[in-house]
């Protein structure tokens, strides 16, 4: 009895470790988990923070280039951004040393950077340009912040290296949380079976003592009180024991079943009538039917044999088994992974199984949000690359397409022809410009724009387009702020997303067009990563048409994805919505279920002054007779630039590259004008070449040219006030006013 005893207090005190050992390991899961979080989050202040530094050394240069004040406040407004931002980044890395004293350093370069921008800005406003010119040219500011860029990008490749070991660390404390849990349930079974045979034991004893003879009465009351008094003590130590180990038991985060061959539960925590749905009295049989069964991938439908239940009570033993659930109704979906062993008898035979379910549906998510960020920014370079080389070729063809129409007009067969190849280019350059909006990197011009009064318009012009079929209906916020956007791009948004809606209800149906204004906040935030928290102008577009699939939300933004028939659809207009929202700082959600519609939600930035009022159409420019220097890399853009410019009564000088046109300038070439691309091989873009004109000539005019632009010219996106972009492709009469434009200014 004394050994059975001491079997059991050792068997509880194993346990009590295992319960701290479940529970530590638990915690520090759990806290991996909000580390990655945290991770997340801080590469996302730092993705915000990049621009802001070439921002502010952008806004003071410009103000002492120009003397224009809203640079002045640009800068002031950047740089408090800046501060701010840099404040948040090294409040959300304070307990990593080393990166904390990496962003201190940086922070230290951004206050001289800007304290640079302000003498620059100080010494323009006291009217010393020459002063304001050294200190241009020194580039010292421009060098500070190139290197808080590369301080930034350090810290970005630390984060992502610290985010992949703390995923690592997070699943293999899972393994080992569900293989001690699963240990505990081993020993508790254990102690279970070796309590019962002592109170088994015990009680044959007493029986026995009980039938001895009368001679011996008085030796064997006192045996049976002994044997009372042990059978108490160790009813004691199984009331306690059992206490423990079902308070652990219960207090499992994992769902614990116990089954026997026939797949009746036999013991069941808490914990899987919360995960699994459980309730008493249920076999697996029927938990299994109250979901759709999937393999890790979602697809695949696992079959009854690979269920763990029936590998466990086939006598495999297995951790790290995956799979999804997928409620029949009234629940969402949930990821588990699953750890299971045979139970035996003494003679080695099945009796049951013991499965332990860990629920990893958070952390899958937060893989799959980020896998489907990264797979749009690799998309994204890939389209913006593709359409910025395209265009080049598209400006040589719609600049001869249109001569040939003109020098055509006495021969209609051939005119015919040539109009049909213009159109087509045209089409071409409609296509460019969607590839250009999904890779964030279209040339916007935001202004501040009356949502309410967008919309009203808009659903004005769409009753006619979708047919009375569709009815159109609006409930527009009276208070909602104006909204910071491209209005012209809005409206095509509006439209892609209006012709969608339609063609999900070919029957028929309503859509609905709705404004407001929310705050997204930090729990909202943190689910999703890519956005900031703060205030939004909310743009929703619902309609009742036959609505999504989750595998068509998963691709919905992709370029050239479509559900449509051949030849009804590019598959470029929802790509085309999420990359102009994403470059104007804001943030799309799209909520869909099949057979009962689809919501598109825009979060835009509001705005903050008064709604900006369209400019007219530009009156004909005349021709021309200044001088232009043209630098283009691409030989037949350039020799396409030199011919149209001609015609329209300029002169020309051509360089290949910035280099060749600096050789230009300091051999004393004398022009008006400097027309260049943005993005040129040799290691000096046009920005770059501007600058160095600029010293060697102050006062020189610039226009620019690119098929998109990066950070050296359109910052998020946005045109540098007092920059002027003419976008490939173009035609004669763009090139035209623009060149005249450029010389007046």
């Amino acid at each position: 009895m004394a050994s059975q005893r001491l079997i059991l207090g050792s068997g509880l005190a194993i346990l009590l470790v295992i319960s701290a050992a479940s529970i530590g390991l638990d915690v520090k899961s759990r806290s991996e988990i909000e580390s990655a979080d945290r991770t997340l989050s801080i590469l996302k202040r730092i993705s915000d923070t990049r621009p802001l530094p070439r921002g502010v050394e952008s806004a003071a240069r410009a103000y002492a280039l120009t003397g224009d004040p809203s640079f002045a406040d640009e800068f002031r407004e950047q740089s408090k951004a800046l501060t701010s931002a840099f404040d948040s980044l090294i409040a959300a890395v304070k307990a990593a040393p080393e990166e904390t004293q990496l962003l201190a350093e940086a922070k230290t370069q951004v206050d001289h950077g800007i304290a640079l921008g302000a003498e620059l800005i100080r010494l323009r406003s006291a009217g010393d340009t020459a002063g304001a010119a050294a200190l241009i040219s020194a580039g010292e500011s421009r060098a500070l912040m190139d290197k808080v860029g590369a301080e930034l990008e350090r810290l970005v490749t630390e984060e992502r290296r610290l985010l992949a070991v703390r995923t690592e660390q997070s699943k293999t404390y899972g393994r080992l949380l569900l293989a001690i849990d699963l240990a505990g349930v081993a020993l508790i079974l254990l102690l279970a079976t070796v309590l019962t045979l002592t109170t088994r034991r015990s009680r044959r004893v007493l029986q026995d003592s009980l039938t001895a003879t009368q001679a011996t009465n008085l030796s064997l009351e006192a045996k049976v009180a002994e044997r009372t008094k042990d059978l108490a003590a160790a009813l004691e130590e199984l009331r306690r024991s059992t206490a423990v180990m079902e308070t652990t038991f219960r207090s499992m985060a994992e769902a614990v079943l116990v089954i026997d061959t026939s797949g009746t539960v036999l013991l069941a925590n808490p914990a899987a009538s919360k995960m699994l749905r459980y309730k008493p009295g249920m076999t697996v049989q029927l938990l299994r039917a109250l979901s759709n069964v999937f393999q890790s991938d979602g697809v695949t439908t696992m079959k009854v044999e690979d269920m763990p239940s029936a590998k466990a009570l086939r006598g495999e033993e297995f951790d790290g088994l995956e799979f999804i659930a997928r409620p029949v109704r009234g629940a969402p979906q949930i990821h588990l992974v699953v750890s299971g062993r045979p139970l035996r008898d003494g003679e080695g035979q099945i009796t049951g199984a013991a499965l332990v379910y860990h629920d990893i549906t958070a952390s899958r998510e937060t893989e799959h949000k980020l896998q489907q960020s990264q797979k749009l920014d690799a998309i994204g370079k890939l389209t913006g690359g593709v359409a910025h080389d395209f265009n080049n070729m598209l400006t040589i063809i719609t600049g001869t397409t249109e001569t040939l129409v003109e020098s055509l007009r006495g021969q209609p067969t051939l005119a015919r022809t040539a109009e049909l190849i213009d159109r087509a280019a045209e089409r071409c350059r409609e296509l460019i410009q969607h590839l250009l909006a999904f890779a964030r990197r279209q040339p916007l011009e935001p202004r501040t724009v009356d949502i309410n009064g967008t919309v009203q318009d808009i659903a004005k012009l769409l009753r006619p387009t979708l047919g009375e079929q569709i009815e159109i209906n609006s409930v527009l916020a009276p208070d909602v702020a104006n909204a910071h956007i491209d209005p012209s791009q809005l409206a095509n948004s509006l439209l892609n997303m209006a012709i969608n809606a339609r063609d999900a209800m070919p029957e028929g149906g309503k859509l609905l067009f709705e404004t407001s204004n929310i705050v997204l906040d930090e729990a909202y935030a943190t689910a999703n990563p890519d956005v900031a928290p703060g205030r939004y102008v909310l743009l929703a577009v619902s309609d009742t048409g036959t609505g999504m699939s989750q595998a068509v939300q998963d691709k919905v933004f992709d370029p050239f994805f479509t559900t449509k028939e051949v030849g009804k659809g590019s598959g470029l207009g929802m790509s085309m919505v999420y990359g102009f929202v994403k470059q104007s700082g804001g943030h799309i959600k799209i909520y869909s279920e099949q057979g009962h519609g689809t919501t598109i939600k825009l979060y835009l930035q509001p705005a903050r002054g008064q709604i900006a009022v369209e400019p007219s159409a530009l009156a004909p420019v005349p021709r021309g007779s200044e001088t232009i220097l043209i630098v283009e890399d691409d030989a037949l853009v350039r020799n396409y630039v030199t011919t149209q410019l001609a015609s329209l009564g300029y002169k020309t000088i051509a360089a290949p590259d910035s280099r060749a046109a600096l050789a230009l300038v300091d051999k004393g070439e004398t022009f008006d004008l400097l027309f260049t691309d943005v993005i040129m091989p040799g290691g000096m873009n046009g920005r770059q070449l501007a600058d160095e004109v600029a010293k060697r000539r102050p006062g020189m005019k610039v226009l620019y040219t690119s098929g998109y632009t990066e950070n050296a010219i359109v910052h998020h996106g946005r045109l540098d006030a007092g920059v002027l972009l003419l976008a490939k492709p173009y035609r004669k009469s763009q090139l035209a006013r623009m060149i005249q434009q450029a010389l007046t200014e």
